[in-house]
């Protein structure tokens, strides 16, 4: 066999791992946030001013946000389970320690201090747990598309071939639930009024570097016979053009239809779509072809898979849709927002439990075909991950409440009451330096600039495969491999922030 034939059978004929094991990965990341958290309040406490070294800020960041991920996807991924009790016995630990070494005159009793969490206002412009579940789908999925391709990453977490729940599976979805949550429909003011059509306009104007980058990536791969998976999207099709068209449809769909009620247009064209897989040759037809032998004749036949799991994708960027408009309701004491985490949970019980029968009365979970089940998971793991971001961004207004005068960036900014700052004449005002320390900041650098983020991601993932023997690889090799990778990507992010540089022209 050729090497390329070698890396294809690698990440091909999978069936993917348990809910419960891509459950207790998904907790890393909010545990590594709360544990960065922590630490720097930590060190506000002992030292009276944040830290202010962008070399010591961006190693800290790198080594408690991202490195952990690393490890718990290749090397460690055996002991999965144990990992998040290691990281949250850390934490308690640091709570601790910051809870007893208060100063002295700051210390109240522990009723008077929830009781002052309860009324705290936040700021209601800004809702951290949206950039950091986007910026950390970010974070795992360029984790993801090089390890794959080393044989420390588990094959249980790559993409499963027809039915299952791979790692990599919920990367694809949770992409384009990222992007519903802050999409121009999403955003828009309900006060303003605005031609039906004019989020169309933009959305056409703001796909075309997706459309080119799918362009791109299908000449760049077939010019230097790079490996590729022909069952994930089909012979020309790629992710980009999948979420090119999608942002489209979507819009075109919202603009008929209100987009208060996005989960019912949701809701109707995933049952609808499994109806058709369940009841016509439409699931044959996916998954082996028109002639039932696997043929690639003809465009629609060769991308097939692509073409038709538009419509689940389509489902789901409805559904996150609705989410991100009732995130957007005005909250503006932590009292609301525990209110909204309790939404939260009962929404991902129901969706799971939705999901365990729709898979017992139609499929298995299908990323190929994007069906009913595949939508529901995806939805259910991806609220479950946001809402253990806000969670975290709770868990840590609470701890600045400790100690005054620190401050975390990408993390909730305490403001003034608004009551009081109408006697001054002013709008809700900040409490601490968040703004200040947004700079000193890895999401907040990796946020700025996404796209160029996963672009560069895709392009050093390319080059590492042409240039090393991946698959057999020794584990030292690979971590180094894997974290010089990273902390490449994650620098060009941090010094384009630190110039306050965005590479957005359109």
């Amino acid at each position: 066999m050729s090497q390329k034939q070698l890396k294809e059978a690698f990440i091909s004929n999978l069936n993917g791992t348990s809910l419960l094991e891509i459950s207790a990965g998904l907790s890393l990341a909010p545990l590594c946030l709360l544990c960065r958290g922590l630490l720097l309040i930590l060190y506000y406490l002992h030292h009276g001013k944040p830290v202010s070294s962008r070399k010591y800020s961006l190693l800290l960041d790198f080594l408690v946000l991202v490195s952990p991920l690393l490890f718990s996807c290749t090397v460690l991924s055996p002991i999965i389970f144990f990992m998040p009790v290691i990281l949250a016995a850390f934490c308690a630990g640091i709570f601790s320690k910051i809870y007893s070494q208060r100063k002295q005159e700051a210390r109240a009793p522990f009723g008077q201090i929830v009781k002052e969490f309860q009324k705290a206002y936040l700021d209601p412009e800004y809702i951290p747990a949206v950039t950091v579940f986007r910026v950390y789908v970010n974070v795992l999925t360029s984790i993801s598309i090089l390890a794959v391709d080393f044989p420390q990453y588990p094959r249980r977490y790559a993409k499963a071939e027809t039915y299952g729940t791979g790692v990599m599976d919920l990367g694809v979805g949770a992409f384009i639930f990222g992007n519903a949550l802050v999409c121009p429909e999403v955003r828009q003011k309900s006060y303003m009024t605005q031609p039906r059509f004019s989020n169309l306009a933009r959305q056409m104007f703001s796909v075309w570097p997706l459309i080119s980058l799918g362009v791109g990536r299908l000449l760049s791969v077939k010019s230097i016979e790079y490996h590729e998976h022909t069952s994930e999207y089909g012979v020309h099709w790629n992710f980009f053009f999948t979420l090119a068209f999608v942002r489209l449809a979507a819009s075109v769909l919202l603009a008929i239809f209100p987009k208060h009620k996005a989960w019912l247009v949701a809701l109707a064209l995933a049952v609808l779509y499994q109806l058709l897989l369940s009841t016509t040759s439409l699931k044959v037809f996916i998954l082996h072809g028109s002639d039932g032998r696997d043929s690639r004749l003809g465009f629609l036949d060769a991308n097939r898979e692509g073409l038709l799991s538009l419509l689940g994708y389509l489902a789901i960027y409805l559904a996150s849709v609705q989410v991100g408009l009732w995130l957007l309701q005005r909250r503006a004491s932590v009292r609301g927002w525990l209110e909204a985490l309790r939404g939260l949970a009962l929404a991902v019980l129901v969706l799971f439990v939705l999901l365990h029968l729709c898979q017992a009365c139609t499929e298995p979970v299908s990323r190929r075909v994007a069906n009913l089940p595949f939508c529901t998971w995806v939805l259910a793991h991806c609220l479950l991950l946001l809402s253990l971001f806000v969670l975290t961004d709770l868990t840590l207004v609470f701890t600045k409440l400790l100690v005054k005068g620190s401050s975390v960036p990408c993390c909730w900014k305490v403001v003034q009451p608004p009551d009081s700052s109408k006697k001054h004449g002013m709008g809700a005002v900040p409490v601490g330096r968040e703004d200040k320390l947004s700079r000193l900041c890895l999401i907040s650098a990796i946020n700025k600039n996404q796209l160029l983020f996963f672009l560069l991601a895709n392009v050093m993932t390319g080059a590492v495969n042409i240039l090393i023997d991946t698959i057999h690889s020794k584990a030292a090799f690979t971590l180094c491999i894997l974290h010089l990778y990273m902390f490449f990507n994650c620098l060009i992010m941090y010094i384009l922030h630190a110039r306050n540089i965005v590479l957005k022209f359109w």
